[in-house]
Parts: C-alpha cells; sequence; structure tokens
C-alpha cells in the first residue's frame, strides 16, 4: 500500500519561513507529477505548487517567486520551500503524487495534510 507522509508544517509570523516535505512509502515502480495543494477553511481545495519526473515545476501565480518546489526521486520525496510567507498563505498543505505501483496500477495518492499557519 502507498502512502505520503508530510512533515513541517506549524506557525510563522508574516515574512517567515517554513519547509514542508512529503515522503512516499510502498511498492512504488514510478512517480509521475508530485505537488502540493492547500485548503483553506472555507475555501476549496487549490493548486500550489507541481514537479514532474523532469524536473519541470509549476505554480499557482501568488506563491510564485516565494515558493519553490524540489525533489529528490531516489528517495521518492519533494519538498516545498515556503518563504516571505502571508497571512493568506495559511491553510492545510496536502501532498499529492500520480504513482505507478503494485500491478502496474497508476494512481494519484494524497497526504494526510498538514497545518500551515501565519500570523503575527
Amino acid at each position: 500500500q502507498v502512502q505520503l507522509v508530510e512533515f513541517g508544517g506549524g506557525s510563522v509570523q508574516p515574512g517567515g519561513s517554513l519547509r514542508l516535505s512529503c515522503a512516499s512509502s510502498g511498492i512504488i515502480f514510478s512517480i509521475n507529477a508530485m505537488g502540493w495543494y492547500r485548503q483553506a477553511p472555507g475555501k476549496q481545495r487549490e493548486l500550489v505548487a507541481t514537479i514532474n519526473s523532469d524536473g519541470r515545476t509549476n505554480y499557482a501565480d501568488s506563491v510564485k517567486g516565494r515558493f519553490t518546489i524540489s525533489r529528490d526521486n531516489a528517495k521518492n520525496t519533494i519538498i516545498l520551500q515556503m518563504n516571505s510567507l502571508k497571512p493568506e498563505d495559511t491553510a492545510v498543505y496536502y501532498c499529492n503524487a500520480d504513482i505507478v505501483g503494485w500491478g502496474n496500477a497508476r494512481s494519484i495518492y494524497w497526504g494526510q495534510g498538514t497545518q500551515v499557519t501565519v500570523s503575527s
């Protein structure tokens, strides 16, 4: 069974930084795109950033220039470095991965979410 586990959420003041990581485990043959999404109270889940297996990245306009997504294919892990955080970045952040696993089955997996709070 494939699992995604997130680490690194917490509370920070505006202008601060946080680093989120997401590790994939289980029977994994390959991972296509991985990414981060977030959901603020009363709002829909939205894309934050994605990274393909070849390293190509995509960012929401609201985080461009402040957030950086990176990937360690050997460890099936992605990192989201968040700088210059704003109160509107407050949300539960979810890791997402497009994984080919046991029996060559391809599925989308989600982590359990980690809370990020930006407040003075």
